[in-house]
C-alpha cells in the first residue's frame, strides 16, 4: 500500500475516533487496519500484542483513549504520522534492508545533546561534568546534517537532551524544519512558559519529558528552591495547549518510596502526563555519590512497581534499567540508539561517557558500522538475566573491556572514574548482588516467555565471547584503565 494512502487512512480513522469519543469497537478496528498495513513482522506482532492488551487491560485501554482524546489535533496528527508511520513503518523497511546488507542493526532513534548549558545545578547530574563551552557546541547547521543522515537511515525519532535543550538558540528551528520527525525533549521545565507551550503546540512534533524528583520536598532538594512549582506550571501550560508530554524521574536511595507510590503516579496523570521515564541514579557525571544509588532491594522494588503501573495505570511507564526484558537487554551501541554529545563525540549511551569517533569527522553510517559499536552489539545481551542489562552498573567488566580494547577516550574529565578505583570496585559487588536478587524474578516472569526468546538465543550464541571479555577485564588492574 502506498504511504500517502496509509497517512490518509490513519488520519481519517483518528478523526472518526475523536468524533465517536474513542469507543472500544472503533479502536479495535484501528488495530485491524494497522496490522494490515505494517510491513514489518516484528511490528505486526507488537500491534497484535497491544490489541490483545487493549481487550483485557483497563490501563492500556485508558492510555490509548487518552492519547486519542487529550492532545490537540495537530499534536495527535504528528504523533501518528511522524512517530508511527515514518519511524516505525518507513523506518522499519530501511532497517530490514540495512540488516540484510550489513548483518547488523540500525538504531531506531538518536539522542542528541545540542548544549550542556543549563540554568540549574542539580545534585549528581549525570551530565554535570561536561564543559559548558558554547563555542564547542554543535551548530544548528551540524544538527540539521545529523538529522538528514539519520533520516536516510530510517530514523525519524530523536531524543534531545543536555544540558537544558531550550537553552540552545534556534532549537525550535530544527523541529520546524524537520517536521516529518518526532522529537522527545528532556527538559527541566523551567523555561516552558505559556508562550513556549503555545509554540510547541503549533509545531506538534515535540513532546517534552519534564524532570521531577517526586514531590516538592524531593524536587527542590535536588534541583533548587522553587523548581517544583515551575514544573507544575510548565505541565499546566502544556496540558492547556494540548501538547503530548511526560515526566522523567531519577529514583535514588532517598526518593524511591515516593516515586513508586500510587500517589505520585496519579498526580502525574492528573497533571496530564501521557508517559513517564524512570532512570535510576548511577555514579557518573557531577560529583558521583554512591550513597545516592538505590540499594539493590530498592531497585528491585522499583522494577516490581513499574511493572504494576503498566497493568494498572493509564500512562506509559518506561523504566530504563529495569525494563530490559521488554527490549532484549541493553539497547546502546547502535542496537536501538546512540548518543551524540554537544561536541559531536558519539557515545554508545547517554550514560557511557566514552567515544572513539566524532560526528564532525565521520558520517553517521560509518560510526554505526565502526568496530567499537559492532563489538558492543555483538555481545548484547550481556547476561541471561535481562533484569541486569547495563554495561555500566550490571556488567561493568564489559564496559572496561570495550573501552580498553578500542582505546575509547573519556568525553569529559572524570568519566574514567566509573571503570577504575573505588567506584568500579563498588559496582563489581553491586552488580553481583543485584543479579542474584533478581534472578528468581527473571525465572518467574520472563525466562520462558516468548517475548524474551530472541534475546535468550542471542545470549547463548555469544556466551563464549561475553565470558572472554569478562576474563580480560578481570586480568587487568583498575589502574590500567
Amino acid at each position: 500500500m502506498k504511504v500517502w494512502i496509509v497517512r490518509k487512512l490513519i488520519w481519517k480513522t483518528l478523526l472518526y475516533l475523536r468524533k465517536k469519543e474513542a469507543k472500544d469497537e472503533y479502536i479495535l478496528k484501528l488495530f485491524d487496519v494497522a496490522q494490515k498495513i505494517i510491513p514489518n513482522q516484528d511490528m505486526q506482532q507488537k500491534a497484535s500484542h497491544v490489541k490483545e492488551s487493549f481487550k483485557v487491560k483497563t490501563s492500556t485501554k485508558g492510555l490509548i483513549k487518552r492519547i486519542i482524546l487529550e492532545p490537540n489535533l495537530r499534536c495527535l496528527y504528528k504523533f501518528a504520522n511522524n512517530l508511527f508511520i515514518n519511524s516505525f513503518f518507513l523506518g522499519g523497511r530501511v532497517r530490514e534492508d540495512f540488516f540484510k546488507k550489513h548483518g547488523t542493526e540500525l538504531p531506531y532513534f538518536l539522542v542528541i545533546s545540542p548544549t550542556m548549558r543549563c540554568n540549574l545545578a542539580c545534585v549528581g547530574c549525570y551530565a554535570g561534568s561536561y564543559e559548558k563551552n558554547k563555542e564547542e557546541e554543535l551548530t544548528i547547521k551540524e544538527i540539521h546534517r545529523i538529522i538528514r543522515e539519520a533520516k536516510s537511515l530510517g530514523m525519524y525519532f530523536f531524543t534531545i537532551s543536555g544540558g537544558e535543550p531550550f537553552f540552545k538558540e534556534n532549537i525550535l528551528e530544527v523541529f520546524a524544519k524537520h517536521n516529518d520527525c518526532y522529537f522527545q525533549i528532556y527538559t527541566n521545565g523551567t523555561l516552558i512558559d505559556k508562550n513556549l507551550a503555545k509554540k510547541l503546540a503549533q509545531l506538534g512534533n515535540v513532546s517534552p519529558a519534564i524532570s521531577i524528583e517526586g514531590n516538592e520536598e524531593f524536587t527542590d532538594a535536588r534541583r533548587g528552591k522553587g523548581v517544583y512549582k515551575k514544573v507544575m506550571e510548565a505541565m499546566d501550560n502544556l496540558r492547556e495547549e494540548g501538547v503530548i508530554f511526560g515526566f522523567s524521574a531519577t529514583p535514588t536511595r532517598l526518593n524511591t518510596d515516593y516515586l513508586t507510590s500510587d500517589e505520585f503516579i496519579e498526580k502525574m496523570i492528573k497533571k496530564g502526563t501521557i508517559f513517564g521515564w524512570y532512570f535510576t541514579y548511577i555514579p557518573i557525571g557531577k560529583n558521583p555519590d554512591l550513597n545516592l544509588m538505590q540499594t539493590p532491594q530498592q531497585r528491585k522494588y522499583t522494577a516490581q512497581r513499574t511493572r504494576e503501573f503498566f497493568y494498572t495505570k493509564p500512562i506509559f511507564i518506561g523504566d530504563f534499567w529495569n525494563h530490559g526484558p521488554y527490549v532484549g537487554g541493553c539497547i546502546a551501541g547502535g542496537r536501538r540508539y546512540l548518543h551524540i554529545n554537544y561536541r559531536g563525540d558519539v557515545e554508545p549511551c547517554v550514560f557511557v561517557h566514552f567515544a572513539v569517533d566524532n560526528i564532525r569527522r565521520k558520517s553517521l553510517k560509518e560510526i554505526i558500522l565502526s568496530e567499537f559499536f559492532r563489538d558492543i552489539r555483538s555481545v548484547q545481551p550481556y547476561d541471561e538475566n535481562l533484569y541486569s542489562p547495563c554495561m555500566i552498573i550490571d556488567n561493568p567488566q564489559i564496559l572496561r573491556s570495550v573501552v580498553k580494547k578500542h582505546k575509547a577516550y573519556p568525553t569529559h574529565k572524570g568519566a574514567e572514574s566509573v571503570i577504575s578505583g573505588s567506584i568500579a570496585e563498588f559496582l563489581d559487588r553491586y552488580s553481583q548482588e543485584y543479579k542474584e536478587l533478581t534472578y528468581p524474578m527473571w525465572e518467574a516472569f520472563f525466562a520462558q516467555d516468548p517475548l524474551t526468546q530472541e534475546a535468550r538465543q542471542r545470549y547463548e550464541r555469544n556466551k563464549q565471547k561475553i565470558q572472554q571479555l569478562i576474563d580480560e577485564a578481570k586480568e587487568s588492574s583498575f589502574s590500567n584503565f
